[in-house]
């Protein structure tokens, strides 16, 4: 819609994870810098924790891109809403592994033994990632951990990587879930990002997307930021919306005040909520956008 008017390629500000896209603060290199150590080096399991969007997928994205296949095959659980009641199907399923819905637990069992077998043989090993692992109940974690004991001596053939948000610690740190926790080689929490790298997050997509000139002024990023919480997805959702408010006035250069118009319109929709504003910096930005660019944030 916009896209033209604005000289620009691609959609900048898509909801959809795209490791095309993708912006490595400080935290997101470490994290991707983990996750690849956790694939190379025969790590059983990791655990990567963050807030709702905080990039979580577009970093697993990135790290399904860049798997070498011949080495390790990959299966993704990406729903985990359902997966208590069978948990073997959907594990067998993330791997494309047929049975017929009629074999009892234990068969199925063995057809997973037999399939990350063969594949040791075959010189690979097998990394099952469960996205939304926070919904998983301490049952399922303990059967995913049972699973594990596949593992023969020092070779690990079969890993793990679990990613959810902040509560899949809390679960995990339940009495009854110590082996599980025993086990855990890798451990990494995503921060949301600061304002430096909020400004830089909106710069980088939009150069991506082809962007020639700055379209955002540093009063709009600063509001954004404030709004934002340095949630990437919640960036993303903001900046998407004030380009096509930038697109219907035809300007040229976003400011604050088309970015307060946003959130005034999204508020009056009643499906917006503000997030909570009190951290340091968030303070210390919208402070200095009142006294530097005479510009008021919205509040509920």
């Amino acid at each position: 819609m916009y896209e033209a008017f604005y000289g620009l390629k691609l959609k900048p500000f898509s909801l959809t994870p795209d490791p095309s896209f993708l912006y490595l603060s400080r935290a997101h290199k470490k994290c991707a810098t983990v996750l690849q150590y956790g694939m190379l080096n025969n790590t059983g399991f990791t655990v990567v924790s963050g807030e709702i969007g905080s990039g979580k997928s577009t970093l697993i994205q990135y790290l399904l891109s860049n798997v070498d296949s011949s080495q390790i095959t990959v299966g993704h659980i990406n729903n985990t809403f359902k997966v208590h009641d069978n948990l073997l199907a959907w594990v067998l399923d993330a791997f494309d592994i047929r049975v017929d819905s009629s074999v009892d637990r234990i068969s199925r069992y063995r057809k997973f033994t037999d399939f990350v077998i063969g594949e040791y043989s075959e010189g690979r090993r097998v990394a099952l990632i469960i996205d939304e692992a926070q919904n998983l109940d301490a049952d399922s974690i303990e059967e995913l951990r049972l699973l594990s004991n596949i593992n023969i001596a020092e070779d690990i053939i079969l890993q793990m990587v679990f990613v959810g948000q902040p509560e899949l610690i809390d679960v995990i740190l339940r009495p009854n879930l110590k082996q599980f926790a025993q086990r855990i080689g890798i451990e990494f929490n995503i921060p949301p990002l600061d304002y430096e790298e909020t400004k830089h997050y909106i710069q980088h997509r939009l150069q991506v997307a082809g962007a020639k000139q700055p379209l955002f002024s540093e009063e709009a990023m600063a509001a954004i930021y404030c709004y934002s919480g340095g949630l990437p997805r919640k960036i993303n959702n903001l900046a998407d919306m004030a380009l096509v408010y930038g697109f219907a006035e035809e300007t040229s250069q976003l400011d604050a005040h088309i970015v307060n118009d946003t959130i005034e319109d999204r508020i009056k929709s009643g499906l917006y909520k503000i997030g909570d504003r009190s951290n340091g910096e968030i303070k210390m930005v919208e402070e200095w956008l009142s006294q530097t660019a005479d510009v008021k944030l919205v509040s509920m």
